[in-house]
């Protein structure tokens, strides 16, 4: 009880902090379809009301946490001496949070309206930003890396052909629902991304 009265007496980032903490905790240890408002909230110390003034519901609170406790995705452009190995450990670092979260929170999630209506909005914008984004402008330079070792001319590959990968990588996740596995990582690479670019190069 008197840790419950103290946690009351936070203010701003303090307990902000503790709300975001007790919602990773939470949907570690429960999973997002069994977690809610109430055990976040008697874990973080507080009062229901309190979350409900910060976020509206349940999805964007764990939105918020996701933002805030996923590991971070490293920037780093591999150059293993290949372009099928770069490309690959590329793939495989963007799909490392979807095994983090776990099936079970990525379906839980993309089933909420507020959260599914938020995905559809952002297609157009991720489609008008894709040849500018940092993941297209990170597969450049992995090509741009091939093509000093002789592999490729960059020259010859589309726009569509280079921002494949990608967008395959996200429709895996996105139809699937689940942690993107390494076999899937494997199919984009070998059987379509790698076929293509030799195809481009004749």
């Amino acid at each position: 009880m008197d840790k419950r009265k103290k946690g009351t007496r936070r203010r701003g980032e303090v307990l902000e902090e503790a709300i975001l903490h007790a919602a990773w905790e939470e949907l570690s240890k429960t999973g997002y379809t069994h977690m809610t408002m109430e055990g976040i909230s008697a874990r973080a110390g507080t009062n229901k009301s309190v979350l409900y003034r910060r976020w509206a519901n349940k999805s964007e609170l764990v939105m918020a946490a996701l933002r805030k406790y996923l590991p971070r995705i490293t920037n780093e452009i591999p150059n293993t001496g290949s372009l099928r190995n770069d490309v690959y450990t590329y793939l495989h670092t963007r799909a490392e949070p979807s095994k983090t979260l776990g099936a079970e929170t990525i379906r839980g999630l993309v089933m909420e309206p507020v959260v599914w209506h938020k995905i559809i909005a952002s297609i157009p914008q991720i489609i008008e930003r894709r040849s500018k984004n940092k993941l297209t402008a990170a597969i450049t330079a992995i090509l741009k890396n091939a093509e000093l070792r002789g592999e490729i001319c960059l020259k010859k590959l589309s726009p569509r052909i280079i921002s494949l990968p990608l967008d395959l990588l996200q429709y895996e996740l996105i139809t699937k629902l689940e942690p993107i596995s390494d076999k899937a990582i494997a199919e984009i690479v070998d059987d379509i991304f790698i076929p293509l670019v030799r195809a481009a190069q004749k």
